[in-house]
């Protein structure tokens, strides 16, 4: 994991800040991940149906989206700050599927660094791969705003 300090943020643009570790993806997580927002497809849930149709179960695309936060903290530690938030982010696109049992992580490239309503908004350029695949399942450009001690 990659240390910075707030104060040293901008030295990051243009910078491969890391990678997380693996992180494997499991029905159970899928299953919870399904009932947290509603969708049951039977691609993500029905192991039998999927297993016959697709080779096996595949994770949801906004599932893997919401592993960033997760695999960013072990990307990357920021000293200096007392708080941070997701703002959002310009362009999401999931590029793979994910099967169920394997494994993913988080890389992520410093694309900009602004001063921002008191805090540093930053840019990432942000892809999870697939272990053992050449396209990764998503890539997206995330933003975030650290505020300084």
């Amino acid at each position: 994991m990659r240390t910075v300090h707030f104060n040293d943020l901008e030295t990051l643009v243009g910078q491969d800040v890391g990678a997380s570790p693996w992180h494997q993806i499991t029905q159970e997580q899928v299953n919870l991940f399904a009932d947290a927002t509603g969708d049951h497809q039977w691609i993500h849930v029905d192991v039998e149906r999927a297993t016959r149709e697709l080779g096996h179960p595949i994770a949801h695309g906004y599932l893997t989206l919401s592993l960033l936060p997760l695999l960013a903290s072990q990307v990357m530690k920021v000293e200096g700050v007392v708080r941070g938030i997701n703002y959002g982010a310009n362009k999401v696109r999931f590029t793979n599927m994910v099967p169920v049992g394997s494994r993913v992580r988080l890389r992520q490239k410093c694309l900009a660094v602004e001063t921002r309503a008191g805090g540093k908004q930053v840019t990432m350029e942000s892809t999870v791969e697939i272990e053992g695949k050449d396209r990764p399942a998503c890539v997206a450009e995330t933003i975030g705003i650290s505020y300084g001690a």
